[in-house]
């Protein structure tokens, strides 16, 4: 546990520090802002109904602690030949299946380890990264394997957050008797009321776009550059070897917590079609 922490603390302060202080930077100023204008966080504040402030607090608390989890946790990184420690070698593994049918282990170019099926070299990592799906700028961390559900989780609370930041923000919008006027008075305010909309915006999408995926149980990387992949561009443009049906993706993706190894689910599927 120790050791997680001095790794993760590391992490923060080797890559990525300028984002992470900009994002956390933002929030906490939008969200003093909406504390001190009057909006319905405020005006409760002076009824003594402390409910809803401190539900809304706790909720920004919970998302900045998800977005540095998943920033700064190990999102699947190859440290080793594929399955060595786990099945024997890699090359024992590799014979057991036939060639024929599912495409040759990858050594990769720039780390020399042997990649599992559906790993990808990131190159602003530096790391190879099982079931990769993309490099995020905005967490300034691969989404892979182990980092990719909690990725999901952050967004749904992040877009509570932000439909609630959003309502709060025109609860204290406030008429004035000309235009200049109502600038000044709820200047602020718009500038907090623009970020979050397009944040917002931003969310919506994102979340959208990964839950089409996981219903398919397909990455980002391999929607995008299915012609490029070995054991993807030889399949019809519909086919996908790894889809079990939206229940079976959705459940295997939040519930099953376990490394897969996607050769043998690749050959079961290639091999016995439905």
């Amino acid at each position: 546990m120790r050791c997680t922490i001095i790794k993760m603390a590391h992490n923060m302060f080797r890559t990525g520090f300028l984002v992470r202080a900009t994002h956390t930077l933002l929030t906490w100023a939008i969200t003093l802002t909406l504390f001190l204008h009057n909006t319905d966080l405020r005006r409760c504040e002076e009824r003594g109904e402390l409910l809803l402030p401190a539900l809304f607090f706790l909720l920004v608390v919970l998302s900045v602690l998800l977005y540095f989890a998943i920033s700064l946790m190990d999102p699947g990184f190859v440290l080793t030949d594929t399955f060595k420690g786990v099945q024997g070698s890699s090359e024992e593994t590799e014979s057991m299946l036939p060639q024929s049918s599912t495409p040759r282990q990858r050594r990769c170019g720039y780390c020399l380890l042997q990649q599992p099926m559906r790993a990808k070299h990131c190159q602003t990592c530096k790391r190879c990264v099982r079931r990769f799906d993309h490099h995020c700028p905005w967490i300034e961390n691969c989404v892979g394997e182990r980092n990719h559900r909690w990725f999901i989780i952050y967004l749904v609370v992040q877009l509570l957050t932000l439909l609630w930041a959003l309502h709060i923000a025109l609860s204290g919008i406030s008429p004035s008797v000309s235009w200049e006027l109502w600038v000044q008075a709820n200047g602020f305010l718009l500038v907090a009321l623009g970020a979050i909309g397009v944040f917002s915006v931003v969310v919506v999408l994102l979340l959208g776009c990964h839950l089409y995926l996981v219903s398919i149980n397909c990455t980002t990387w391999e929607f995008m550059s299915r012609h490029r992949i070995s054991y993807l561009k030889n399949c019809g443009d519909d086919d996908n070897p790894f889809d079990r049906g939206v229940f079976c993706n959705l459940w295997d993706f939040f519930c099953i917590c376990r490394t897969v190894i996607w050769e043998q689910v690749y050959l079961r599927n290639t091999l016995n079609p439905v």
